[in-house]
């Protein structure tokens, strides 16, 4: 059966889509602990993100960098805090979280409430600080 993700990757389940290429997916979690928080995950469903070879796994740091300076540019934090469990849902993925102080990232902290029109407009405003040839 697939993961919840690779149904978000087929359009079976809606997202708000920040980026993709042909190997890798990003959306916004929708159960954020930060306006601007971000999935990134490998089209591939694999569960470990340690499972992926060395190549995809290179290639997803990569692909997590150029959105986590989007993110940065996009919503005001100090950093884009990276974080990967990989516990909560059997595919692989990175959290990419705007942060001020360590403690943004204690996934416990109460999360973030947005409308459907805020999750729309930051996908919208990371989008467009994407660097070309993503």
């Amino acid at each position: 059966m697939a993961s919840i993700f690779s149904k978000i990757i087929a359009g079976e389940i809606p997202s708000y889509k920040v980026a993709e290429n042909e190997k890798f997916f990003a959306f916004l979690d929708i159960n954020p602990l930060a306006k601007g928080h971000t999935l990134v995950i490998p089209k591939q469903e694999v569960d470990y993100i340690f499972d992926l070879d060395d190549t995809a796994l290179g290639e997803i740091n990569v692909f997590a960098k150029k959105i986590a300076d989007a993110i940065r540019k996009a919503v005001s934090c100090q950093r884009v805090g990276i974080m990967v469990i990989g516990m909560e849902v059997p595919h692989a993925h990175i959290h990419l979280i705007p942060v001020n102080k360590e403690s943004d990232m204690i996934l416990s902290n109460p999360r973030v409430k947005l409308e459907r029109s805020e999750f729309e407009e930051i996908a919208g405003i990371i989008k467009e600080h994407i660097e070309p040839g993503l």
